[in-house]
């Protein structure tokens, strides 16, 4: 299937000594130091684990730990068990519900000490910071982290500096270099999957654009590479990639048959439901003519479908709703009708794979070679489900909502 790895390439890429890795630039200058970091955490690691990590904890009232899962050894078996955090943007979303699953999954398997821990909400920067300081604190050997925007770079590169190997996880760090690594879908070509497929499905009619993004205070690559790429898709002109509104808001689309475009509105939902509903009130209220709608996630096409609906409109006649995440419930809407297209990721891979790297690097391995086509990260891949699929979707390959609800998360 298109834009997913062959499952032996996943384990070919987190085996130590595999042929052909290669080393991400700055990488290499931090490797002494990680071994260096990883040697005393060993010796740590029976400390952090008891009073000491719950001192730390309990002073990160931003946001929420659970208890480290440890592999029931003693003595000096104990002193040889690689510490690790995961560090989300919360724990109620059923992509981040997934990821800690599959961390845990992995975790449990290869005998991780995992700590996982989120900020209490969409925003809560500090909520991240606390938990990367106690991570330092604890001398533990890596981080998995789905950065909440760059206001935690400089904590980041604390603990980097500290010796951690730190992955971003689904979300991209701006600029890319701050972490040592990162796993995650094309969160770009997911935004020009759903825009090509807009596109063809509009076949010349003009496109009346509502885009609900997560942010309108801050940059977050997940916001921006998924919003811009969705308008790119469509064939419209995004001069800068980092910037919300670069494109101008009103123009011609060239993808598929091509025509005229009109961005209505450009709302900050925080990724929820409300958000979605009430986002897309206000965007009805400046045009009722609304006929496509982009939604950052699934959760707010569902809040946004609530206030369409309520508007007189009929999904997937009078509008067009597209999304990003392929979650269950996603994909089940997309059977439904009630998304007429998403990008469906894959949560539990990312966190697996990011698992077995910190591991494998602990115990000598080589750091992860990126796979993206840009060459910044490693890409966990992504598919456009649909049950009315497009001749002008090239981003990703196109599969049937049962086959995503068979492949789907959460």
């Amino acid at each position: 299937m298109a834009g997913l790895p062959h499952p032996l390439e996943w384990d070919t890429f987190i085996s130590p000594g595999t042929p052909g890795n290669t080393t991400m630039k700055g990488i290499s200058q931090m490797r002494t130091s990680f071994t260096k970091r990883f040697k005393k955490s060993r010796l740590l690691a029976g400390l952090a684990a008891t009073g000491v990590a719950a001192i730390i904890l309990s002073g990160c009232s931003a946001a929420t730990t659970e208890t480290p899962a440890t592999s029931g050894d003693s003595g000096e078996a104990a002193q040889e068990t690689v510490a690790v955090s995961l560090i989300l943007k919360n724990l109620t979303n059923p992509f981040f519900v997934a990821m800690e699953a599959g961390a845990k999954a992995k975790a449990a398997e290869i005998g991780v000490d995992l700590t996982v821990g989120a900020a209490k909400e969409e925003g809560d920067d500090q909520g991240q910071i606390d938990l990367i300081e106690a991570a330092i604190a604890q001398g533990q050997a890596g981080i998995l982290i789905t950065p909440m925007s760059t206001n935690v770079n400089a904590a980041i590169t604390k603990a980097r500096e500290a010796g951690l190997f730190v992955i971003a996880l689904d979300s991209p760090t701006e600029p890319a270099d701050i972490v040592s690594s990162t796993f995650a879908t094309d969160n770009c070509a997911a935004g020009e999957a759903i825009g090509q497929w807009t596109a063809g499905k509009l076949d010349g009619q003009k496109a009346v654009i509502a885009q609900l993004v997560i942010f309108d205070d801050r940059v977050v690559p997940v916001d921006f590479c998924r919003a811009n790429g969705f308008l790119m898709g469509m064939g419209i002109d995004v001069p800068v990639l980092e910037e919300m509104d670069s494109a101008a808001t009103s123009g011609n689309y060239t993808t598929g048959a091509g025509g005229e475009y009109e961005i209505v509105c450009l709302e900050a939902t925080g990724a929820s439901e409300e958000g979605g509903r009430s986002g897309i009130e206000r965007c009805l209220a400046a045009n009722p003519d609304i006929n496509v709608v982009y939604t950052i996630n699934e959760p707010t096409a569902f809040g946004a479908n609530v206030a369409l609906e309520a508007a007189g409109k009929v999904l997937g006649e009078d509008v067009f709703v597209v999304s990003v995440d392929g979650g269950l419930a996603g994909v089940e809407a997309v059977k439904a009708g009630q998304i007429q297209a998403t990008s469906q990721q894959y949560p539990l891979r990312m966190a697996s794979l990011g698992i077995q790297a910190i591991f494998d690097i602990a115990n000598g391995g080589p750091p992860p070679a990126n796979t993206s086509a840009n060459g910044k990260f490693f890409d966990t891949g992504v598919t456009l489900c649909t049950d009315d699929p497009q001749d002008s979707v090239t981003a990703a390959g196109q599969e049937t909502s049962e086959y995503c609800i068979e492949n789907a998360w959460g």
